[in-house]
C-alpha cells in the first residue's frame, strides 16, 4: 500500500517537471525566435543602410539612401521590399518615421556636412573668422549708407539743376558718364578682357527649393547649435569646397558654373547670378571707398576744385557744396569698378583704403569704361580675394536659404554630372524608424521597434 502511494506521487511530480520542462523549452524556443527575428530585421536594415548613394557620399560626403534606387520611381515601400529580399519576407514592416535630406531646411544635410569639415578639419580652421563677422556686418551697413548717400545726393543736385534751369557743363564733368555707366551693365566693366562669361541656366520650378517636396514623418534626434557663428562658418567653407564659383570653377559637367553665386542670389542663370553679387560687392567696397575719401584732404581739396569750377560755369556757385559730394561718390564708385577687376582677376582688394593702395584719379573717371580704359585692378597685399567676399556675403545670407540652394546644386549635379538622370534629393533617405511584426507560430506574434540613422 505504502510503495502504490509513493509511485502516484513520483508519477504526479514526474508530470509536473516534464511540463515544467516543456514549457521551458516553448518559452525558449519563442525567446530564440524572437531574438532571431531581431537579427533578421537587424541585418536587413543594416543591409538597406548600406545601400548609400556611393557617388553622393564620394562627391558631397554625404550618407543617405536613394531611396527610388535610381529609377525615378520613389515610395517608402522601395525600402520596405529592400528590407524583405534582404531576410525579412516572412515579416510585416509599418514605417512610422523617416527622414529625408531635405527635411526641415536640410538639417541633415548640414549635420554630416559639418561633421565631416569638424573631422576633416576641425572647428579651430574658423575660429579666426568669427572674429571678423562683425566687421563683415559693419561693411554691409556702411555699403548700404554710401549707397543711400549717393543716391540722395544726386537727387538734390538733379533738382536743383532742374529748378535753376543751368546744368552742369559738360567738359571736364565725369557726372553725366558715371551715372550712364551705372545704368549699363556692370560685368562689361569689371570683367578680365579675356574672360569666358558662362551662359549655363537652369529651370528654376525644376529646383527643390522650387517645387513642392516630400516631407519625412516622425521626431528624431537633431544636433543643436548648427546655428551658432563657428557653425555657420564651418558649413560654409564645405560649401566653398565643394561648389564652383566665377574664379574656382568645380567640375565640367555641371548645368551651372558659378554655384556659390546662384546660392546668393538664385537666379536661373550663371551670368544673372554673377551679375548680383557684384552688385552687392559694388555697394560694400563703394561704403569703403566713400569714407575713405571724406578722411583724405588732398582728394577732398582736388574734388572741390573741380566742383567749384562746373558750379561756377554754371552760374550756379552756391552749389559747389552738392557738387563736390556728388564728385566724391562718383570717385568712390570709380575706385569700386577697379576694386572689383582686381577681385574678378584672382588679384586682392584692399581692405583698408589709403593714399598708396588708391587707384583711380578724379580725370580718369571721364575715360572709365570706354576704348581709352586700359587700367587693370591692382593686387593689393594683405588685401581680400573674391573668395573672401563670398565668404562674407554667404555669412550675411539667411542660412536656411544657403542650404536649400546647396541641395538644389546637389540634386542637379548628381543628375548632369553622375548621369542620374532622375536623382531626387527629397528621396534621400537618412533616418527610419519601422514598426515590425513577426509571426512566431501560428496564434502567437511578435511585435517590435527598429531604427537605424546615419548619425
Amino acid at each position: 500500500m505504502k510503495r502504490g502511494e509513493i509511485t502516484a506521487f513520483l508519477s504526479l511530480i514526474f508530470v509536473l517537471l516534464i511540463s515544467f520542462i516543456a514549457a521551458l523549452l516553448e518559452s525558449t524556443v519563442i525567446q530564440v525566435s524572437k531574438n532571431q527575428k531581431r537579427l533578421d530585421a537587424d541585418r536587413a536594415v543594416f543591409s538597406i543602410f548600406g545601400e548609400y548613394s556611393r557617388d553622393l557620399l564620394e562627391e558631397y560626403e554625404i550618407l543617405a539612401i536613394d531611396g527610388s534606387y535610381g529609377t525615378g520611381y520613389y515610395e517608402e515601400k522601395n525600402l520596405t521590399d529592400r528590407m524583405h529580399y534582404y531576410g525579412t519576407g516572412s515579416m510585416e514592416h509599418d514605417i512610422q518615421g523617416i527622414q529625408y535630406l531635405t527635411d526641415r531646411n536640410g538639417s541633415a544635410f548640414k549635420e554630416q556636412a559639418l561633421g565631416f569639415m569638424e573631422q576633416a578639419y576641425g572647428i579651430a580652421a574658423v575660429r579666426e573668422l568669427a572674429g571678423r563677422t562683425g566687421l563683415w556686418e559693419e561693411q554691409e551697413i556702411q555699403g548700404e549708407e554710401a549707397d543711400r548717400q549717393d543716391s540722395k545726393i544726386n537727387t538734390e543736385l538733379e533738382e536743383i539743376l532742374a529748378d535753376s534751369e543751368n546744368p552742369l557743363p559738360d567738359e571736364e564733368n565725369p557726372l553725366p558718364h558715371i551715372a550712364e555707366l551705372k545704368t549699363s551693365g556692370i560685368l562689361q566693366l569689371v570683367l578680365p578682357q579675356d574672360y569666358q562669361m558662362s551662359d549655363r541656366q537652369i529651370a528654376p520650378g525644376e529646383q527643390a527649393s522650387g517645387r513642392n517636396l516630400r516631407s519625412g514623418r516622425g521626431s528624431f534626434y537633431i544636433r543643436q547649435g548648427m546655428d551658432g557663428i563657428e557653425e555657420r562658418l564651418l558649413f560654409h567653407e564645405y560649401l566653398i569646397k565643394k561648389f564652383g564659383s566665377a574664379v574656382s570653377g568645380k567640375g565640367e559637367n555641371r548645368n551651372l558654373s558659378y554655384e556659390l553665386e546662384y546660392m546668393l542670389s538664385g537666379r536661373s542663370s550663371d551670368c544673372e547670378n554673377l551679375e548680383a553679387v557684384v552688385k552687392k560687392l559694388l555697394g560694400m567696397r563703394l561704403g569703403i571707398n566713400y569714407l575713405y575719401l571724406q578722411t583724405d584732404s588732398a582728394k577732398q581739396a582736388e574734388a572741390e576744385a573741380l566742383a567749384l569750377s562746373l558750379s561756377t560755369l554754371a552760374a550756379l556757385p552756391a552749389v559747389s557744396g552738392i557738387v563736390k559730394q556728388a564728385l566724391l561718390a562718383a570717385w568712390a564708385f570709380g575706385e569700386s569698378m577697379m576694386d572689383l577687376r582686381s577681385l574678378l582677376s584672382g588679384k586682392k582688394a584692399a581692405l583698408i583704403k589709403n593714399s598708396t593702395n588708391w587707384q583711380l584719379s578724379l580725370s580718369s573717371l571721364m575715360t572709365l569704361g570706354t576704348g581709352e580704359d586700359i587700367q587693370e585692378g591692382a593686387d593689393a597685399d594683405g588685401g581680400l580675394t573674391y573668395t573672401d567676399y563670398l565668404r562674407i556675403l554667404l555669412f550675411l545670407k539667411d542660412e536656411d536659404t544657403l542650404v536649400m540652394k546647396a541641395l538644389d546644386r546637389v540634386e542637379q549635379n548628381m543628375r548632369s554630372e553622375k548621369g542620374n538622370t532622375s536623382f531626387c534629393i527629397d528621396s534621400c533617405a537618412v533616418r527610419l524608424r519601422v514598426q515590425n511584426r513577426a509571426v512566431i507560430r501560428e496564434g502567437l506574434n511578435y511585435q517590435f521597434p527598429l531604427y537605424f540613422g546615419y548619425e
